[in-house]
Protein backbone atom coordinates (compact mmCIF):
# COMPACT_ATOMS: atom_id res chain seq x y z
CA UNK A 1 0.00 0.00 0.00
CA UNK A 2 1.75 3.48 -1.26
CA UNK A 3 1.55 6.11 1.53
CA UNK A 4 -0.61 9.15 -0.10
CA UNK A 5 0.53 11.32 2.65
CA UNK A 6 3.20 14.21 1.63
CA UNK A 7 7.00 13.03 3.79
CA UNK A 8 7.20 15.74 6.82
CA UNK A 9 9.89 18.27 5.82
CA UNK A 10 13.27 17.56 7.03
CA UNK A 11 13.91 18.95 10.36
CA UNK A 12 17.20 21.39 10.71
CA UNK A 13 18.74 22.10 14.41
CA UNK A 14 20.11 25.45 14.56
CA UNK A 15 23.93 25.89 14.59
CA UNK A 16 25.21 27.21 17.76
CA UNK A 17 28.78 28.51 17.70
CA UNK A 18 29.30 29.04 21.78
CA UNK A 19 28.63 25.45 22.12
CA UNK A 20 30.94 24.37 18.92
CA UNK A 21 33.71 26.86 19.97
CA UNK A 22 33.82 24.88 23.56
CA UNK A 23 33.46 21.47 21.28
CA UNK A 24 36.38 22.76 19.49
CA UNK A 25 38.42 23.37 22.15
CA UNK A 26 37.64 20.21 24.32
CA UNK A 27 38.92 18.39 20.72
CA UNK A 28 42.49 20.98 21.44
CA UNK A 29 42.96 19.44 25.35
CA UNK A 30 41.49 15.92 24.50
CA UNK A 31 40.77 15.20 27.24
CA UNK A 32 37.72 13.79 28.99
CA UNK A 33 37.58 16.37 31.59
CA UNK A 34 37.84 19.14 28.61
CA UNK A 35 34.58 17.35 26.87
CA UNK A 36 32.70 16.61 30.46
CA UNK A 37 33.35 20.46 30.53
CA UNK A 38 32.02 21.27 26.79
CA UNK A 39 28.82 19.49 28.11
CA UNK A 40 28.38 20.64 31.60
CA UNK A 41 28.46 24.39 30.34
CA UNK A 42 26.03 23.66 27.16
CA UNK A 43 24.29 20.76 27.86
CA UNK A 44 21.66 21.16 25.56
CA UNK A 45 24.28 20.18 22.90
CA UNK A 46 23.86 16.73 21.59
CA UNK A 47 27.49 16.85 19.93
CA UNK A 48 29.42 16.80 23.63
CA UNK A 49 27.78 13.99 24.68
CA UNK A 50 27.98 12.25 21.72
CA UNK A 51 32.11 12.76 21.76
CA UNK A 52 31.92 11.63 25.21
CA UNK A 53 29.39 8.68 24.98
CA UNK A 54 31.88 7.33 22.23
CA UNK A 55 34.85 8.14 23.98
CA UNK A 56 32.99 5.97 26.41
CA UNK A 57 32.29 3.33 25.07
CA UNK A 58 35.72 2.92 22.83
CA UNK A 59 37.47 2.65 26.26
CA UNK A 60 34.91 -0.29 27.44
CA UNK A 61 32.99 2.02 29.64
CA UNK A 62 29.50 0.51 27.90
CA UNK A 63 26.96 2.18 31.15
CA UNK A 64 28.94 5.09 31.08
CA UNK A 65 28.64 5.49 27.28
CA UNK A 66 24.93 4.13 27.47
CA UNK A 67 24.40 7.52 29.93
CA UNK A 68 26.07 9.98 27.91
CA UNK A 69 24.51 8.68 24.78
CA UNK A 70 21.02 8.46 26.01
CA UNK A 71 21.50 12.13 27.82
CA UNK A 72 22.45 13.79 24.62
CA UNK A 73 19.53 11.95 22.61
CA UNK A 74 16.96 13.00 25.07
CA UNK A 75 18.00 16.78 24.62
CA UNK A 76 18.57 16.37 20.84
CA UNK A 77 14.77 15.45 20.56
CA UNK A 78 13.69 18.50 22.79
CA UNK A 79 15.56 20.12 20.41
CA UNK A 80 14.43 18.56 17.18
CA UNK A 81 10.78 19.10 18.70
CA UNK A 82 11.44 23.13 18.86
CA UNK A 83 12.43 23.13 15.60
CA UNK A 84 9.08 22.12 14.25
CA UNK A 85 9.91 17.87 13.93
CA UNK A 86 6.46 16.08 15.15
CA UNK A 87 7.83 12.83 16.31
CA UNK A 88 9.07 11.41 12.28
CA UNK A 89 10.46 12.69 9.25
CA UNK A 90 13.96 13.13 7.95
CA UNK A 91 16.39 14.47 10.10
CA UNK A 92 19.36 14.83 7.74
CA UNK A 93 22.67 13.76 8.37
CA UNK A 94 23.88 16.63 5.34
CA UNK A 95 23.05 19.49 8.03
CA UNK A 96 26.03 19.29 10.53
CA UNK A 97 23.81 20.77 13.41
CA UNK A 98 22.11 17.54 13.49
CA UNK A 99 24.82 15.42 13.86
CA UNK A 100 25.24 15.21 17.43
CA UNK A 101 21.85 14.20 17.87
CA UNK A 102 22.10 11.34 15.34
CA UNK A 103 25.67 10.26 16.43
CA UNK A 104 24.34 10.39 20.33
CA UNK A 105 20.92 8.12 18.38
CA UNK A 106 23.94 5.51 17.09
CA UNK A 107 26.25 4.95 20.08
CA UNK A 108 22.86 4.77 22.59
CA UNK A 109 22.27 1.64 19.88
CA UNK A 110 25.68 0.34 20.32
CA UNK A 111 25.66 0.27 23.82
CA UNK A 112 22.19 -0.69 24.46
CA UNK A 113 23.46 -3.94 22.78
CA UNK A 114 26.77 -4.35 24.55
CA UNK A 115 24.18 -4.23 27.38
CA UNK A 116 21.54 -6.72 26.49
CA UNK A 117 19.17 -4.60 25.52
CA UNK A 118 18.92 -6.21 22.56
CA UNK A 119 15.14 -4.75 21.86
CA UNK A 120 16.06 -0.98 22.45
CA UNK A 121 19.58 -1.43 20.45
CA UNK A 122 17.28 -2.23 17.53
CA UNK A 123 14.90 0.73 18.14
CA UNK A 124 17.55 2.92 17.96
CA UNK A 125 19.30 1.36 14.87
CA UNK A 126 15.58 1.57 13.17
CA UNK A 127 15.14 5.38 14.20
CA UNK A 128 18.89 5.98 13.27
CA UNK A 129 17.88 5.15 9.36
CA UNK A 130 14.46 6.59 9.95
CA UNK A 131 16.11 10.02 9.93
CA UNK A 132 18.44 9.71 7.32
CA UNK A 133 19.89 6.18 5.97
CA UNK A 134 23.17 8.01 5.15
CA UNK A 135 23.75 8.67 9.36
CA UNK A 136 23.91 4.81 10.16
CA UNK A 137 25.88 4.67 6.73
CA UNK A 138 28.66 7.29 8.13
CA UNK A 139 29.07 6.05 11.39
CA UNK A 140 28.99 2.80 10.64
CA UNK A 141 31.64 3.35 8.40
CA UNK A 142 33.99 5.62 10.95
Amino acid sequence: MQNLLPEPPATRLPSDDEAEAALAAARQADTDEAYASAAAHHPTFSAAWATLAARALDADQVVTAYAYARTGYHRGLDQLRRSGWKGHGPVPWSHEPNRGFLRCLYVLSRAADEIGEADEAARCAQFLRDCDPAAGDALASS
